[in-house]
């Protein structure tokens, strides 16, 4: 089994099918994607018509929750499955499509990797006013965080790896901010909730997505269109 990431994808999976094809996966091979996967994103038929291409793949997709897509719940038909040491949630049609719960602790690769998803939308209100697709819970309330800390805490605070849509508050790549954004109206109390995980937290690796750009920072890596092996 390899273990892949890699960043948002916003329902275009063509550079994926190239990746297997590259790579020439299988589907015992996992590639995470860092939120935004866009897969429950129309909430019909054009949804199902992209997992009937995913399902075609030879890879195993794990998802973590972004901040542009619905949360993959019953009544979208999914339910929760035991893999990798815990629980996602999946659709029996769609095998290799999984979708990582906020403060679960899988064991991939022989490494403990926590998923931590969700992040505010800078075009929130765009899109509410165009009448686009928005959700409210695209961040995570108290008791999600109540579940990833109390996670945490049950490892004495240790874990291999950190798997999230946004990073923590330090770390924001403010040179990929988009300029006509005013940074002032921007909900980032998530990115100040991470920083104090990341405080708290010993781990070796930390991978986000969200800002479509990539770059390392001590630990860290945000990711966009790149690839990385887990740990690398």
């Amino acid at each position: 089994m390899n273990i892949y990431l890699t960043g948002d994808t916003h329902g275009r999976f063509e550079r994926i099918a190239c990746f297997c094809r590259d790579n020439h996966t299988t589907c015992e091979d996992v590639l995470i994607i860092l939120g935004d996967a866009g897969v429950n994103y129309y909430l019909n038929g054009r949804d199902e018509k992209l997992k009937r291409y995913i399902a075609t793949m030879p890879i195993t997709l794990l998802c973590i929750h972004g901040n542009h897509e619905a949360r993959p719940t019953a009544a979208l038909g999914y339910e929760p499955v035991e893999r990798f040491g815990g629980t996602v949630m999946a659709q029996r049609e769609y095998p290799n499509l999984l979708f990582a719960l906020d403060g679960e602790v899988y064991e991939l690769g022989g490494r403990s990797c926590i998923a931590i998803g969700g992040a505010y939308s800078i075009d929130k209100h765009y899109r509410l006013l165009r009448g686009a697709a928005w959700w409210p819970d695209e961040q995570p309330d108290d008791e999600i965080k109540r579940r990833v800390e109390s996670a945490l805490a049950r490892r004495g605070w240790r874990v291999d790896v950190v798997l999230s849509h946004t990073t923590p508050l330090s770390y924001e790549p403010t040179e990929a901010f988009l300029p006509f954004v005013d940074q002032s109206t921007v909900d980032t109390s998530t990115e100040q909730w991470l920083d104090e995980i990341k405080r708290r937290l010993h781990y070796d690796r930390w991978y986000a997505g969200h800002f479509h750009t990539t770059k390392f920072v001590d630990r860290l890596r945000i990711m966009y269109q790149d690839y990385a092996r887990l740990g690398g």
